[in-house]
């Protein structure tokens, strides 16, 4: 239990100083039904992220072809459209993160996910190519916020000696989502079930229905105790927490360990922008470095490349529009085999080990695939072998960019840090490299394919190489123990400053 000083009535005050186990009572909780609870509420949104991304790369041709029932380009949609869903997301992370921050974990997600639904529903009546960029940009600012929100409080939420696997499998799951909306893509463009102007609209209408579902889920995930500690908020605290553990030891039927070590810390209101950016770019500036590698090696890779998969197969491989589905849903399941069948070894091996393998290895298959198409001895199922094997190695690493900067800064900076890194990593691979990738495949020329390819091996490789200088070794460790809180006695910099 947490014993407060200076504490008022209600126990809502700020300015306090507090003596707490709260993050230690939740990080020695075992595995239970409600950590079940708390992953499909928090985590199932990434499949829908995943289901929007891939039908909107896979229709892309569809969208294009008179009848359609919108005057728009293939390349527009694989390349402008692309990019404004990808600078909405970065504005939205920015504006939503600060928020999450300053307002709570709970709250947050609940308003980016019906940010999120409203732009997607608004998207299937698009009837002018302005209309479709618009809601594009406004569905990329609600999912902006949900990483910011997600992983925060994921992180919080999750024991020690589970988070490295479960945020990755989390942040994986966005290509089960990919696997879905390849399917769906194919019957939605089958002109012998659906019409032209019809199949891909229901395509957004069906996401969300299922994001519905989700947000229902997710009233029952409950604030970060954490958050509400360091927000004059203690009492709310402790009775979260001490509703989890009757929960859990109902269901296991033995005593639950006691917590090991406590904290104290100083209440306040919050944290002003320019501390969280003194925190980040000056106490943690090595860190800061790392986490921007991570996002921009895997942010080019990811949106400047796959974004274009079904144009490649098109193009090159004269696979029927139609059929580009069934080759995506095969590189999105080896995408999602990769966090879920490598995510324990991040919490046993450890971080740098992983981090930096899984980025290296992606960089070297993906230079061996360009060199392979180079020389034009791929087919499309080949290709996709290849894919297959790079995005295997590729996932893993990806999702744990998410992972490494949401629990290697202080707390209080936590929703903030996801969301910079986030936008300035995605900003830097995300929106020029959907432009730029289009333009590239869009010459037809095999050289120019290749160099695309060559561009986003070379950043994994070299985010590969930071990670195994600077990545930090989180693995099974206290988040307030990686980085210690600001709110902390004795100040979060002067303690863990790395």
């Amino acid at each position: 239990m947490g014993t407060a000083a200076g504490a008022s009535a209600d126990g809502t005050g700020g300015g306090r100083t507090i003596t707490t186990r709260v993050p230690a009572r939740l990080d020695r909780l075992p595995w239970s039904r409600w950590h079940w609870t708390i992953v499909i509420g928090l985590g199932t949104v990434w499949i829908l992220d995943g289901l929007e991304v891939t039908v909107v790369g896979n229709i892309a041709s569809r969208l294009s072809e008179p009848g359609s029932g919108l005057a728009i380009s293939s390349s527009q949609v694989t390349g402008t459209a692309a990019a404004l869903y990808v600078a909405g997301a970065c504005t939205g992370a920015l504006f939503w993160g600060r928020l999450t921050d300053r307002h709570g974990r709970k709250k947050l997600f609940m308003i980016t996910l019906a940010v999120y639904l409203a732009a997607t529903a608004l998207t299937s009546l698009s009837f002018a190519p302005w209309w479709f960029f618009t809601f594009r940009f406004l569905t990329g600012f609600g999912i902006g916020g949900e990483y910011a929100a997600i992983n925060s409080a994921i992180d919080e939420l999750i024991p020690a000696y589970y988070r490295g696997r479960v945020d990755l499998i989390i942040n994986g799951s966005f290509w089960v989502g990919a696997v879905g909306g390849s399917l769906l893509s194919i019957v939605a463009l089958n002109t012998d079930f659906l019409a032209k102007d019809v199949g891909w609209r229901l395509t957004f209408a069906l996401g969300v229905v299922l994001g519905l579902v989700i947000l229902l889920v997710r009233r029952n995930v409950p604030e970060s105790p954490r958050w509400l500690l360091i927000h004059g908020r203690e009492r709310e605290a402790e009775e979260i927490v001490t509703s989890i553990e009757r929960r859990v030891t109902a269901e296991k039927g033995v005593p639950l360990p006691e917590p090991a070590g406590e904290l104290v810390i100083h209440q306040r209101p919050g944290v002003t922008f320019a501390e969280i950016a003194r925190t980040v770019f000056h106490d943690y500036r090595r860190r800061a470095v790392l986490g921007f590698s991570l996002f921009v090696g895997q942010a080019f890779l990811y949106n400047a490349i796959t974004f274009g998969f079904g144009a490649i197969l098109t193009r090159f491989f004269d696979v029927p529009t139609g059929d580009t589905g069934y080759y995506f849903a095969v590189i999105a399941v080896g995408n999602f085999l990769g966090p879920l069948l490598l995510g324990k070894l991040f919490d046993t091996v450890g971080r740098r080990v992983m981090i930096s393998s899984t980025y290296l290895l992606s960089g070297l298959f993906l230079f061996l695939t360009a060199w392979l198409f180079g020389r034009g001895v791929l087919t499309a199922g080949t290709l996709t072998a290849c894919w297959c094997v790079v995005l295997f190695f590729a996932s893993a690493g990806a999702s744990s960019a998410y992972l490494t900067v949401s629990e290697i800064f202080p707390m209080e900076t936590r929703a903030m840090s996801i969301a910079f890194f986030y936008a300035l990593g995605t900003a830097a691979g995300g929106i020029s490299g959907p432009l730029l990738f289009a333009d590239l495949t869009g010459t037809g020329k095999v050289s120019d394919t290749v160099l695309a390819f060559q561009i986003g091996a070379g950043l994994m490789c070299a985010a590969g190489l930071v990670a195994a200088v600077l990545a930090v070794q989180a693995e099974r460790r206290p988040l307030e123990e990686i980085a210690t809180p600001l709110t902390a006695a004795g100040g979060g910099a002067a303690k863990t400053r790395t």
